[in-house]
């Protein structure tokens, strides 16, 4: 008798890198549980994963509502199996200098882009526990190392979902628990995010260069649910912000503030009807790309943690040992 598939719950699933996420399961052989806003977007995905013969289960749910997303977990338990992977990766931002938000702007996107992935990880929690296996990914950024302007919200919540992630990790060691936690640090990709996100700045916005396809961070992603790293870096830019801020924080907050600031906005005036996905979903716009293609690249570097800190280590010793050679050469 053949194995049964496994089964993966995608939090933020009908768009951007959740969409192109939901896709890469599927072809995987996963049964993909989609949990989203939109009812539209979520058929919709789900219409495109049964298209190639995967068993799909869609469930409408804010992840900011613990009890929802709780009772969302329950179902899928019941109508698909065990859970083995639930990918964290609903998101919600506003472009704004930090004078001009409002707090409930800022609370509503720490509500979803982190308490979010708490709510999520609860719930997987649950039910993982009392079998002692599953993996949960949070779907994390660079930005979570490294803040820059106009996304202070957004980077803040990035920031407490690594921290929280870092002590469910040792409590988990601490139990002796086998279930998995791993995180993915993505560079700038090409979503819809940058259509439907709340922008109070007079021109559009964009990605901080260079950009990435969403199906780069789904092949990360996947990856990162199969091997499970304590962390998974990915793109050049993203290892590049990450060692940068630990060896020089205050020359990036220079750099950052000159170039960072303008460099998420094009010389496009944002249209006073904007509509945005704060508090609502914006119909209409649920797809895995943004606008951004012909600047998007298909690969990225991906690395552990473990494997990049190693590497940072060993060209340090190598500069040590080419000074101290070069300062013996000089002394003779």
């Amino acid at each position: 008798m053949a194995d049964s598939p496994l089964t993966v719950v995608i939090c933020g699933a009908t768009a951007g890198v959740g969409r192109a996420t939901a896709h890469a399961f599927a072809r995987a052989g996963y049964q993909v549980a989609l949990i989203a806003r939109s009812e539209r977007g979520l058929a919709d995905t789900q219409t495109e994963l049964q298209s190639s013969g995967t068993r799909v289960l869609a469930i409408a749910a804010d992840v900011a509502n613990a009890e929802a997303i709780e009772w969302a977990a329950a179902r899928v338990e019941t109508e698909l199996g065990p859970i083995e992977v639930w990918v964290n990766s609903a998101m919600a931002t506003v472009f704004s200098p930090v004078s001009r938000l409002s707090a409930e702007e800022i609370r509503r996107v720490t509500e979803v882009t982190y308490l979010g992935f708490v709510h999520g990880t609860l719930a997987a929690l649950h039910h993982m526990t009392p079998r002692n296996r599953g993996t949960i990914v949070q779907v994390g950024s660079a930005l979570a190392y490294r803040a820059i302007p106009l996304q202070s919200a957004y980077c803040a919540a990035k920031f407490a979902i690594r921290g929280f992630t870092d002590a469910l990790r040792c409590e988990l060691i601490h139990d002796g628990s086998r279930i998995r936690l791993t995180m993915v640090q993505l560079p700038a990709h090409n979503t819809p995010q940058f259509d439907w996100a709340r922008n109070k700045m007079d021109k559009r916005p964009q990605p901080v260069p260079p950009i990435y396809q969403p199906e780069v961070a789904a092949r990360a992603i996947l990856r990162a649910a199969t091997e499970a790293p304590r962390e998974l870096w990915l793109g050049r830019a993203t290892l590049q912000a990450i060692i940068g801020t630990m060896l020089m924080p205050g020359l990036l907050d220079r750099l950052l503030a000159r170039k960072a600031y303008q460099g998420q906005l094009i010389e496009e005036n944002e249209s006073p009807a904007h509509a945005d996905n704060l508090f609502q979903p914006v119909e209409g716009l649920h797809r895995i790309a943004g606008r951004f293609a012909d600047r998007a690249r298909d690969e990225a570097l991906g690395l552990s943690s473990e494997t990049a800190r190693k590497m940072v280590v060993a060209a340090m010793v190598m500069l040590a040992l080419v000074v101290i050679m070069v300062s013996a050469w000089l002394a003779n």
